[in-house]
Protein backbone atom coordinates (compact mmCIF):
# COMPACT_ATOMS: atom_id res chain seq x y z
CA UNK A 1 0.00 0.00 0.00
CA UNK A 2 1.02 4.17 0.02
CA UNK A 3 0.54 6.55 2.29
CA UNK A 4 -0.60 10.41 1.29
CA UNK A 5 3.01 11.30 0.01
CA UNK A 6 2.25 8.16 -2.22
CA UNK A 7 5.14 6.26 -0.28
CA UNK A 8 5.39 2.80 -0.92
CA UNK A 9 4.67 0.98 2.38
CA UNK A 10 6.08 -2.75 3.34
CA UNK A 11 3.35 -4.08 5.67
CA UNK A 12 2.86 -7.98 5.34
CA UNK A 13 0.07 -8.25 8.40
CA UNK A 14 -2.02 -6.33 10.09
CA UNK A 15 -0.10 -3.81 12.25
CA UNK A 16 -0.87 -4.98 16.11
CA UNK A 17 1.62 -2.49 17.66
CA UNK A 18 0.84 1.18 16.55
CA UNK A 19 3.27 4.58 17.37
CA UNK A 20 1.29 7.10 16.59
CA UNK A 21 2.86 11.01 16.41
CA UNK A 22 -0.26 12.89 15.49
CA UNK A 23 -3.21 13.71 18.17
CA UNK A 24 -5.69 13.78 15.61
CA UNK A 25 -4.98 10.43 14.31
CA UNK A 26 -4.43 9.19 17.27
CA UNK A 27 -8.00 10.15 18.13
CA UNK A 28 -8.99 8.00 15.26
CA UNK A 29 -7.18 5.03 15.78
CA UNK A 30 -9.36 4.88 19.37
CA UNK A 31 -12.85 5.42 17.03
CA UNK A 32 -11.56 3.23 14.79
CA UNK A 33 -11.44 0.70 18.36
CA UNK A 34 -7.96 0.17 17.40
CA UNK A 35 -6.90 1.33 21.63
CA UNK A 36 -5.26 -2.06 22.45
CA UNK A 37 -2.87 -1.91 19.65
CA UNK A 38 -1.64 1.42 20.65
CA UNK A 39 1.03 1.53 22.37
CA UNK A 40 2.96 4.73 22.09
CA UNK A 41 1.74 8.30 21.77
CA UNK A 42 2.99 11.84 21.84
CA UNK A 43 1.98 14.87 24.78
CA UNK A 44 -0.28 16.16 22.65
CA UNK A 45 -2.39 13.36 22.19
CA UNK A 46 -5.35 14.77 24.92
CA UNK A 47 -8.50 12.51 23.34
CA UNK A 48 -9.68 10.66 25.06
CA UNK A 49 -8.57 11.77 28.11
CA UNK A 50 -7.48 8.59 29.49
CA UNK A 51 -4.99 7.72 27.37
CA UNK A 52 -1.44 9.75 28.26
CA UNK A 53 -1.69 7.61 31.32
CA UNK A 54 -2.18 4.74 30.00
CA UNK A 55 0.12 4.61 27.05
CA UNK A 56 3.80 5.31 26.48
CA UNK A 57 4.61 9.17 26.07
CA UNK A 58 7.23 9.37 23.92
CA UNK A 59 7.26 13.15 23.21
CA UNK A 60 5.74 15.71 20.87
CA UNK A 61 5.23 16.08 17.48
CA UNK A 62 8.32 17.64 16.63
CA UNK A 63 10.94 16.39 19.12
CA UNK A 64 10.41 12.41 20.06
CA UNK A 65 12.17 9.89 21.80
CA UNK A 66 13.62 7.45 19.44
CA UNK A 67 15.36 4.88 21.93
CA UNK A 68 11.82 4.68 23.47
CA UNK A 69 9.59 4.20 20.37
CA UNK A 70 12.65 1.78 19.40
CA UNK A 71 11.84 0.00 22.58
CA UNK A 72 8.18 -0.45 21.92
CA UNK A 73 8.32 -2.11 19.02
CA UNK A 74 6.18 -0.80 16.75
CA UNK A 75 4.72 -2.50 13.82
CA UNK A 76 4.03 0.86 12.30
CA UNK A 77 4.66 4.50 13.03
CA UNK A 78 2.13 7.56 11.81
CA UNK A 79 3.16 10.77 11.12
CA UNK A 80 1.85 13.61 9.19
CA UNK A 81 3.91 15.88 6.74
CA UNK A 82 2.71 18.90 8.48
CA UNK A 83 2.96 17.77 12.32
CA UNK A 84 6.02 16.15 12.00
CA UNK A 85 9.67 16.93 10.48
CA UNK A 86 11.03 15.56 7.43
CA UNK A 87 13.80 14.31 9.43
CA UNK A 88 12.30 12.76 12.20
CA UNK A 89 10.51 10.69 9.98
CA UNK A 90 13.45 9.93 8.25
CA UNK A 91 15.00 8.27 11.61
CA UNK A 92 11.48 6.84 12.38
CA UNK A 93 11.79 4.54 9.15
CA UNK A 94 15.10 3.14 10.26
CA UNK A 95 13.05 1.59 13.29
CA UNK A 96 9.52 0.61 11.53
CA UNK A 97 7.59 1.39 8.34
CA UNK A 98 6.03 5.08 8.61
CA UNK A 99 3.00 6.09 7.29
CA UNK A 100 2.71 9.87 6.49
CA UNK A 101 -1.05 11.71 6.26
CA UNK A 102 -1.02 15.38 3.81
CA UNK A 103 -4.16 16.67 4.81
CA UNK A 104 -5.62 20.21 3.00
CA UNK A 105 -9.21 19.30 2.56
CA UNK A 106 -12.48 16.74 3.99
CA UNK A 107 -11.31 14.57 0.84
CA UNK A 108 -7.98 13.73 2.34
CA UNK A 109 -9.34 13.75 5.58
CA UNK A 110 -11.79 10.82 4.31
CA UNK A 111 -9.10 9.33 2.42
CA UNK A 112 -7.01 8.74 5.35
CA UNK A 113 -9.95 7.30 7.58
CA UNK A 114 -10.51 4.72 4.66
CA UNK A 115 -6.39 4.26 4.39
CA UNK A 116 -6.73 3.42 8.14
CA UNK A 117 -9.48 0.94 7.54
CA UNK A 118 -7.51 -0.93 5.56
CA UNK A 119 -4.31 -1.13 7.10
CA UNK A 120 -5.93 -2.17 10.18
CA UNK A 121 -8.46 -4.23 9.20
CA UNK A 122 -11.13 -1.72 10.29
CA UNK A 123 -13.09 -1.00 7.32
CA UNK A 124 -16.18 -1.46 8.78
CA UNK A 125 -15.68 0.96 10.96
CA UNK A 126 -14.00 3.34 8.50
CA UNK A 127 -17.26 3.82 6.48
CA UNK A 128 -19.38 4.06 9.71
CA UNK A 129 -17.11 7.11 10.60
CA UNK A 130 -17.28 8.46 6.89
CA UNK A 131 -20.70 8.07 6.56
CA UNK A 132 -21.47 10.16 9.88
CA UNK A 133 -18.95 12.78 8.60
CA UNK A 134 -20.43 13.15 5.50
CA UNK A 135 -24.02 13.14 7.28
CA UNK A 136 -22.93 16.05 9.53
CA UNK A 137 -21.55 18.06 6.12
CA UNK A 138 -24.14 17.41 3.82
CA UNK A 139 -26.84 19.23 6.65
CA UNK A 140 -24.35 21.92 7.80
CA UNK A 141 -23.72 23.01 4.41
CA UNK A 142 -27.50 23.22 3.78
CA UNK A 143 -28.01 25.77 6.87
CA UNK A 144 -25.35 27.39 5.78
CA UNK A 145 -27.45 28.07 1.94
CA UNK A 146 -28.95 31.22 3.85
CA UNK A 147 -26.32 32.34 5.97
CA UNK A 148 -24.31 35.49 4.18
CA UNK A 149 -20.36 35.60 3.77
CA UNK A 150 -18.17 37.18 6.55
CA UNK A 151 -14.38 38.01 5.65
CA UNK A 152 -11.89 36.59 9.04
CA UNK A 153 -8.85 36.37 10.09
CA UNK A 154 -8.06 33.20 12.17
CA UNK A 155 -5.00 33.62 14.22
CA UNK A 156 -2.84 30.63 15.56
CA UNK A 157 -0.26 32.35 17.12
CA UNK A 158 0.81 35.52 19.33
CA UNK A 159 4.69 37.07 19.84
CA UNK A 160 4.72 36.85 16.63
CA UNK A 161 1.01 36.88 15.25
CA UNK A 162 0.77 34.28 12.96
CA UNK A 163 -2.77 33.32 11.36
CA UNK A 164 -3.22 30.15 8.87
CA UNK A 165 -4.13 31.10 4.94
CA UNK A 166 -3.96 29.70 2.34
CA UNK A 167 -3.20 25.85 1.57
CA UNK A 168 -4.46 24.68 5.10
CA UNK A 169 -6.58 22.81 6.93
CA UNK A 170 -7.98 25.66 9.05
CA UNK A 171 -8.91 27.50 5.62
CA UNK A 172 -11.26 24.53 4.30
CA UNK A 173 -13.08 24.88 7.21
CA UNK A 174 -12.79 28.45 7.23
CA UNK A 175 -14.70 28.21 3.49
CA UNK A 176 -17.32 25.68 4.74
CA UNK A 177 -18.15 27.95 8.06
CA UNK A 178 -19.00 30.60 4.35
CA UNK A 179 -15.88 32.50 6.12
CA UNK A 180 -13.73 34.26 3.17
CA UNK A 181 -10.18 34.53 4.49
CA UNK A 182 -8.63 37.61 4.18
CA UNK A 183 -5.30 36.41 4.06
CA UNK A 184 -6.07 33.87 1.22
CA UNK A 185 -3.91 35.03 -1.40
CA UNK A 186 -0.91 33.47 1.38
CA UNK A 187 0.02 30.33 1.73
CA UNK A 188 0.10 28.06 4.76
CA UNK A 189 1.05 29.78 8.50
CA UNK A 190 2.89 33.31 7.88
CA UNK A 191 3.40 36.36 10.28
CA UNK A 192 1.80 39.51 10.00
CA UNK A 193 1.44 42.45 11.70
CA UNK A 194 -1.68 44.13 13.15
CA UNK A 195 -1.15 47.35 10.56
CA UNK A 196 -1.21 44.35 7.81
CA UNK A 197 -4.66 43.05 9.59
CA UNK A 198 -5.54 46.99 9.56
CA UNK A 199 -5.54 47.15 6.15
CA UNK A 200 -7.47 43.93 5.52
CA UNK A 201 -10.70 44.87 7.42
CA UNK A 202 -12.06 41.67 8.19
CA UNK A 203 -15.52 41.26 9.52
CA UNK A 204 -14.43 39.01 12.26
CA UNK A 205 -11.15 38.09 14.14
CA UNK A 206 -11.37 34.70 15.08
CA UNK A 207 -9.03 33.27 17.68
CA UNK A 208 -7.72 29.32 17.93
CA UNK A 209 -7.65 27.98 21.20
CA UNK A 210 -4.63 26.49 20.19
CA UNK A 211 -1.29 25.77 19.59
CA UNK A 212 -1.34 29.00 21.05
CA UNK A 213 -4.34 29.16 24.23
CA UNK A 214 -5.69 32.93 23.56
CA UNK A 215 -7.99 33.74 26.66
CA UNK A 216 -10.30 36.75 27.38
CA UNK A 217 -7.01 38.92 27.83
CA UNK A 218 -5.91 39.01 24.19
CA UNK A 219 -9.72 39.48 23.09
CA UNK A 220 -9.19 42.78 25.37
CA UNK A 221 -6.18 43.50 23.50
CA UNK A 222 -8.06 42.89 20.34
CA UNK A 223 -11.24 45.30 21.27
CA UNK A 224 -8.35 48.32 21.97
CA UNK A 225 -6.85 48.35 18.52
CA UNK A 226 -9.91 47.39 16.75
CA UNK A 227 -12.85 48.33 18.31
CA UNK A 228 -15.57 48.19 15.18
CA UNK A 229 -14.67 44.17 14.60
CA UNK A 230 -15.56 41.44 16.79
CA UNK A 231 -13.44 39.28 18.21
CA UNK A 232 -13.74 35.55 19.00
CA UNK A 233 -12.22 32.78 20.73
CA UNK A 234 -13.05 30.06 18.71
CA UNK A 235 -12.52 25.84 19.32
CA UNK A 236 -9.08 25.15 17.36
CA UNK A 237 -9.48 21.64 17.62
CA UNK A 238 -12.79 21.70 15.17
CA UNK A 239 -10.76 24.11 13.12
CA UNK A 240 -7.89 21.93 12.81
CA UNK A 241 -8.24 17.69 14.03
CA UNK A 242 -9.09 16.11 11.04
CA UNK A 243 -10.27 12.37 11.20
CA UNK A 244 -13.32 11.32 13.46
CA UNK A 245 -13.01 14.67 14.98
CA UNK A 246 -15.50 16.26 12.42
CA UNK A 247 -18.20 14.74 13.70
CA UNK A 248 -18.17 16.72 16.81
CA UNK A 249 -16.83 19.58 14.87
CA UNK A 250 -19.71 20.45 12.40
CA UNK A 251 -21.81 20.31 15.47
CA UNK A 252 -19.86 22.78 17.08
CA UNK A 253 -19.75 25.07 13.86
CA UNK A 254 -24.02 25.26 13.74
CA UNK A 255 -23.40 26.82 17.68
CA UNK A 256 -20.64 28.86 16.37
CA UNK A 257 -22.41 30.01 13.26
CA UNK A 258 -25.54 31.38 15.99
CA UNK A 259 -22.92 33.08 18.33
CA UNK A 260 -21.74 35.28 15.15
Amino acid sequence: MKDQLNRPISIQQTPKRIVSLVPSQTELLIDLGLEDAVVGITKFCIHPEHLRKEKIVVGGTKQVHLDEIKSLNPDIILCNKEENTKEMTSELEQIAPVHISDIFNIDDSLELIEMYGDLFNKSEKAHEIITKINLKLKAFKELMLSRPKLKVVYFIWKNPWMIAANQTFINEMLSINNFENVFKDVDRYPEITLSELNKRQPDVILLSSEPFPFKDLDIAEFKSSFPEIKTKIVDGESFSWYGSRLIKAFEYFEELQKSI
